[in-house]
């Protein structure tokens, strides 16, 4: 086994968030996701199936929920989300990379 570094390989210009799966099961998923500037469709939010316990690396972002409560994380912040809680992503740094790490279970 060879060892990875979370903050490498990140590429220059992120035209559009990038989402990394590290490791998947058939119980669970952690990836990394890269923002710069990025945030959700004005009209879609994530509905998901499983369970989302999530932290910021490296950056700040701000998740919105469907109750209209706001969230403001830096980093070191994290936040575990339900199933089918209603979020998304309404901000993230512009001038810096956000690096999230998201686990799924």
């Amino acid at each position: 086994m060879k060892p990875q570094n979370i903050f490498s390989e990140i590429p220059q210009n992120i035209e559009k968030e990038l989402f990394e799966s590290l490791v998947k099961t058939n119980t669970v998923m952690i990836e990394r996701i890269i923002s710069k500037g990025h945030r959700s469709p004005e009209s879609d939010w994530y509905d998901q199936e499983k369970n989302e316990w999530v932290v910021i690396l490296k950056g700040k972002a701000v998740l919105s929920f469907e109750n209209q409560t706001s969230v403001q994380l830096n980093e070191g912040d994290f936040i575990n989300i339900p199933s089918h809680q209603k979020h998304k992503v309404t901000w993230t740094d512009p001038d810096s990379e956000t690096i999230w790490l998201a686990v799924y279970y």
